[in-house]
């Protein structure tokens, strides 16, 4: 099993494709969310996790190893693919994220490894199952690190936030600490950023930079200026290249030419 300190560095595991699914023997539909009806609760909480980790983690979708998703279904049985759970965020490094997407189901025995992080956000339908079914599960399956946030404070998982990390086949939890902004955070080592709740609202502090991971339109913003620059200046290097190439052949047309009058070629 990869170890949290190399989750997000770990080479490619090459895909393994099974048989093919029968999709219709399942009882349910893979096209069609399975949503409770209060997800809307959860929905702003979790387009900012979703989408500070998209931007973090997948170069937005450009990163081929990594695989993120949200509310999709993991199977943990090879025998029944009625035998899953679709965690609200989930993420996976060194794996064929082009692989898995096709295939409808994460099956970890097809990847090659569990997901390394999963994320629960609480809700009235859904918040005993995160904390009294859901960590067995994702410990059977493997999952390195399973966080539960609950944007009200509690009222549905007892607590405002909790991680777990996998040792040895179990969860033990990860130490939170509330820091001199008043923010409380836990630290990810997968992520290696800390899972902070302010009031309510999902953040992700960055100890490397001692700074909080800004919004994620403006982490896109940045990105998209940054790769702005980078195509202008590899433009400009390949103009001058061109631009040099074109001065030598000009300079070798020339001296041929020269030896040619001379009586030299």
């Amino acid at each position: 099993m990869t170890s949290p300190e190399s989750a997000a560095t770990a080479k490619m595991i090459p895909y393994k494709r099974g048989p093919d699914i029968d999709y219709a023997s399942l009882d349910f539909n893979p096209d069609v969310a399975e949503l409770p009806p209060d997800a809307m609760e959860q929905n702003l909480e979790l387009n900012e996790i979703y989408n500070l980790l998209r931007a973090r983690f997948t170069d937005f979708d450009r990163r081929p190893d990594v695989f993120l998703d949200r509310e999709t279904n993991i199977c943990y049985d090879p025998g029944n693919l009625n035998r899953r759970i679709y965690p609200d965020v989930y993420l996976a490094f060194g794996v064929d994220a082009k692989a898995i997407r096709p295939r409808k189901l994460y099956l970890p025995w097809e990847v090659g490894k569990p997901p390394d992080w999963a994320l629960e956000i609480a809700s009235e339908s859904t918040g005993r199952e995160d904390v009294r079914r859901k960590p067995g599960i994702y410990a059977q399956v493997g999952v390195l690190e399973y966080w539960r946030f609950d944007p009200t404070g509690g009222r549905y998982h007892g607590e405002a936030l909790a991680g777990n990390l996998l040792v040895n086949g179990e969860y033990v939890p990860v130490e939170l600490t509330t820091g001199p902004d008043g923010i409380l955070k836990g630290y990810s080592p997968v992520l290696d950023l800390y899972l902070c709740w302010d009031q309510g609202w999902p953040m992700f502090y960055d100890p490397n930079t001692g700074s909080y991971l800004t919004n994620w339109e403006q982490e896109r913003a940045v990105y998209e200026e940054t790769s702005r620059g980078l195509v202008a200046e590899q433009s400009a290097h390949q103009r001058t290249q061109d631009a040099l190439r074109a001065e030598q052949d000009r300079a070798r047309r020339l001296e041929e030419e020269l030896r040619r009058l001379r009586g030299e070629g």
